[in-house]
């Protein structure tokens, strides 16, 4: 096992933790994306400004050119996730979301010529099965909810491209280098696009700021910033399907701040789930 693999796991437990903040949010969504990820921009300032001057030779303007791509996938993935996951059923969501390792091994094959692995197709299997065990009481196949389905569908494709992507961070020599300037490049796009929307002059409670802040702390920093890390030290599908990991972390989260008891499917999800895990680590 490798030794990063607590700190992935750190990073899946962190990003699950994201619908709590969002839930307790009464922000406009793409306004909240765009707070999310700014507040993000200036936290980790500091270990920016410590990195550049330690270890970049090149200039800001590359560092940002290099960052435009990346950043515009990661605001239109956070745009469409929140208006897809608005349009559709939490469990319609919940599982096209999760279908990340079936597009994961495309996207590194063509980028990378990283191939999957006998293994990894068992496990991928594995983990799919137990998300759609985890859904098939609550999934609906509805006109209704047609619309919504394909923006998530969207937006999970744009996740698994997003993470692909962050492979290309190992040529730097710190992860804050490449997070930085694509949190920044998505927060502006993002707050751009609100305006359109929404105004961000208004008032704003205590409770209202914590829980931007947290949602920059936690899933943005605690959470995003060690999946891309990952993206270095492990496979990408090993990545992808640890990542659907984070049903199970949101599922204790609801259980303890919710009272929102687990099902049976949800055990045996996480069962399946858990072998998948076993069988990508051992490789």
């Amino acid at each position: 096992m490798s030794i990063y693999f607590p700190l992935l796991v750190l990073g899946v437990f962190a990003s699950s933790a994201s619908f709590v903040f969002i839930r307790e949010s009464t922000e406009a969504p793409v306004m909240l994306a765009a707070y999310r990820l700014l507040l993000t921009v200036l936290l980790i300032s500091p270990l920016f400004i410590r990195d550049y001057r330690r270890f970049h030779k090149g200039t800001l303007s590359e560092l940002f050119q290099s960052a435009i791509f990346p950043g515009l996938v990661l605001a239109i993935h956070f745009i469409t996730w929140v208006i897809g996951a608005r349009m559709t059923t939490g469990a319609n969501a919940t599982l096209i979301v999760s279908l990340v390792p079936l597009v994961m091994p495309f996207f590194m094959l063509f980028m990378y010529q990283e191939k999957i692995t006998r293994n990894e197709i068992i496990a991928t299997g594995l983990a799919l099965l137990g998300m759609i065990v985890l859904s098939v009481g609550d999934f609906s196949i509805s006109a209704d909810y047609l619309t919504g389905d394909l923006v998530c569908l969207v937006s999970m494709i744009l996740f698994g491209y997003y993470l692909a992507l962050a492979k290309n961070s190992a040529k730097y020599d710190s992860i804050w280098l490449y997070v930085f300037p694509m949190y920044l490049l998505a927060g502006l796009f993002c707050f751009i696009l609100a305006l359109f929307f929404s105004s961000p002059l208004h008032s704003y409670s205590p409770y209202e700021g914590l829980m931007i802040f947290l949602l920059a702390v936690v899933p943005t920093i605690g959470g995003h910033t060690i999946l891309n890390y990952s993206m270095q030290k492990f496979r990408g599908q090993t990545v992808g399907i640890i990542s659907m990991g984070q049903f199970i972390f949101a599922g204790i989260i609801a259980y303890f701040i919710y009272l929102e008891v687990p099902t049976m499917e949800f055990y045996i999800a996480s069962f399946l789930f858990l072998i998948s895990v076993r069988l990508v680590i051992k490789q």
